[in-house]
Parts: structure tokens; C-alpha cells; sequence
């Protein structure tokens, strides 16, 4: 389980700086609703990393509704789940 968490961040991480690579040569990007997918999937540590390293989507203030929302969606099924157990 750990494996997958650690590759599903390090996925996060490469995609935003490759999207970041894109924007700078002026090449077709990837989408935004694929970066918050990934984010959602669990690669929110290396998205966060990514966006913060690369400086990349930080100063797109609806981006970042987005990804707080997809954040507060992850905290509150990781709660809910909690509960169940």
C-alpha cells in the first residue's frame, strides 16, 4: 500500500513539472481536471510539492478553490471511513 501511495505522489510531482515544461515552451498543456484528478487520487503531497517547487499554478487563484476543495473532500472521506471502523 505504502508503494502505491509513494508512486502515486512521484506521478503527481512528474506531471506537474511537466506541465509546467509545457506552459514554458508554449506547448498544449494538460488539462487542469487531470492534475485535480491526480491530486484526488491520493497524489495530493506530491501535487502540493510540485506546485510549490515548479512555482507551478500558485498565483491561479480558481485552480487553488479547486485543489483546496479536492482537499477537503479527501479530509472528510478519510473521516468518514475513520468512523466506519
Amino acid at each position: 500500500m505504502i508503494y502505491c501511495f509513494l508512486l502515486t505522489n512521484l506521478f503527481a510531482f512528474i506531471i506537474f513539472g511537466y506541465d509546467k515544461f509545457l506552459a514554458k515552451n508554449h506547448k498544449r498543456r494538460i488539462s487542469e481536471n487531470i492534475l485535480l484528478f491526480i491530486t484526488f487520487l491520493g497524489g495530493t503531497i506530491g501535487s502540493v510539492l510540485g506546485m510549490l517547487i515548479f512555482r507551478h499554478k500558485v498565483s491561479k487563484r480558481s485552480f487553488l478553490l479547486k485543489f483546496g476543495f479536492v482537499i477537503l473532500i479527501q479530509v472528510i472521506l478519510i473521516c468518514f471511513f475513520e468512523v466506519l471502523k
